[in-house]
């Protein structure tokens, strides 16, 4: 699976992660290749949370991937781990649901680039 420690099988044939649950943390500073505003920004984000479950998962995964990301990361631990989500990297860039389907963020869904542009 996905998750640090091991997998075992439920009477029912079920897998279960075992082990230490990943702590989420903000993603290391990044850099956009460009100078974007906020703005830009924001759109970039609502493009890629309205085009996300197209290219597979489940919709209820993406929308808890999505809260997570617009919170803070006390509730957003809270999220994912409610949700079932099985966290590969640590800052949510890769994740997997119960059913082992990949759920990948790009970083800028989750923190702003050192790069942002402040708007007046």
């Amino acid at each position: 699976m996905g998750c640090a420690g091991s997998s075992q099988s439920k009477a029912d044939g079920t897998l279960v992660a075992t082990g230490t649950v990943k702590k989420i943390r903000k993603p290391k500073p990044w850099k956009h290749p460009q100078p974007i505003t906020k703005s830009q920004l924001m759109q970039l984000r609502d493009e890629f949370w309205d085009t996300a479950p197209h290219y597979g998962g489940r919709k209820e995964i993406w929308d808890a991937l999505r809260a997570a990301a617009e919170a803070d990361l006390s509730l957003a631990q809270a999220i994912v781990d409610s949700a079932g989500v099985i966290i590969q990297n640590a800052d949510l860039t890769i994740c997997y649901d119960e059913r082992g389907a990949k759920y990948e963020l790009p970083k800028y869904v989750l923190s702003e680039p050192t790069n942002l542009i402040r708007e007046v």
